[in-house]
């Protein structure tokens, strides 16, 4: 009899090299080459007290990014998330009637809308003129 065991937190990434996940990863090689190359091209020219600045920002942005986590979100997550909060309105009023219908193109048609006709209900009618209307389910055309 085998036992298998059942995995209890999906929501997790997996682990590539220790406690690093794919993601980080990711985000290291990028963040590491863009510091790298901004090293090589100042580098050259430059004393560090030049191009120190600018590695160092590039190095622990992407630090940040890869590891940092706020209230349990990455870093980028709580990033994008503060930036919603600070352009969308805090309030929200309904007005009904207000918004606009969506109707995707397919849906749309471009014939000419029928004109409106009108019908009037008589009262007390044969069978004869009960079957008409029920033909024309319930409407009887007004003479013009």
């Amino acid at each position: 009899m085998a036992l298998f065991k059942v995995p209890t937190n999906v929501q997790r990434e997996d682990t590539i090299i220790g406690p690093i996940t794919m993601r980080q990863l990711i985000i290291c090689a990028v963040g590491g080459a863009i510091t790298y190359v901004i090293y090589i091209s100042l580098a050259k020219k430059y004393y560090i007290e030049v191009w120190f600045l600018p590695v160092a920002i590039s190095a622990i942005l992407t630090a940040t990014f890869a590891f940092v986590k706020v209230h349990g979100l990455t870093f980028m997550r709580f990033l994008l998330y503060l930036i919603e909060y600070l352009f969308l309105p805090r309030k929200r009023v309904f007005v009904k009637g207000a918004g606009d219908v969506f109707v995707p193109d397919f849906m749309k048609s471009n014939a000419q809308p029928k004109k409106e006709e009108k019908y009037e209900i008589k009262p007390k009618k044969s069978i004869d003129e009960l079957v008409k209307i029920i033909e024309n389910k319930g409407l009887i055309k007004k003479p013009q």
